[in-house]
């Protein structure tokens, strides 16, 4: 079974509670299954200690949005911005303008894809992880999810569980064990 770390955010701003936290909370425990809730901050360390605490094949991100629907992310940017009014800048100074996700991630009728994560701590999150996972070398796949906070929480975790059943048997099963049987 391939080692799997699944993460999302605490609250930010006006939003006292983030929807992907609550996605995670719900997630049956599984010996092969990590997951992670990260303060929502622009810091580096939090993502890259969490990789090399895991050692993940695989890494799931998960964050919120204000979107209409669930979003696959197909690429991570090369920028941030602290304050909504303020300038982009680079995340890393001479690094990719873009990396693209790696983890084979379907949409099926109910998800969308997206080629732009923001300039927030979801893009930062994703940028750092994969600049990490490359300059390290490491043999690990990695995708993100945005899941609207408006969305119904039973039916987005339900959404999140099938997509850790595939990636589980994608990704390495042996056994016809699944990863994730139920959620809520």
């Amino acid at each position: 079974m391939p080692r799997v770390l699944v993460y999302g955010f605490g609250p930010y701003r006006h939003f006292k509670e983030n929807i992907t936290a609550k996605i995670l909370k719900g997630l049956p425990s599984r010996d092969n299954l990590r997951t992670v809730i990260f303060p929502v901050r622009f810091q580096r360390k939090q993502f890259t200690e969490a990789l090399k605490k895991h050692r993940p094949d695989v890494v799931l991100g998960l964050g919120q949005s204000s979107r209409r629907r669930i979003e696959i992310e197909t690429v991570a940017r090369n920028r941030r911005r602290d304050d909504p009014r303020g300038l982009a800048r680079p995340i890393r100074a001479r690094g990719p303008r873009m990396l693209p996700t790696t983890l084979d991630l379907r949409p099926g009728r109910a998800l969308g894809r997206s080629r732009d994560a923001g300039n927030y701590v979801c893009n930062y999150s994703m940028y750092v992880i994969l600049d990490e996972i490359e300059r390290r070398g490491l043999d690990a796949r990695f995708g993100f999810i945005h899941v609207p906070y408006s969305y119904e929480l039973s039916k987005a975790a339900r959404l999140i569980g099938q997509a850790l059943n595939r990636l589980t048997r994608r990704y390495g099963e042996s056994s016809r064990k699944r990863l994730v049987t139920s959620c809520y």
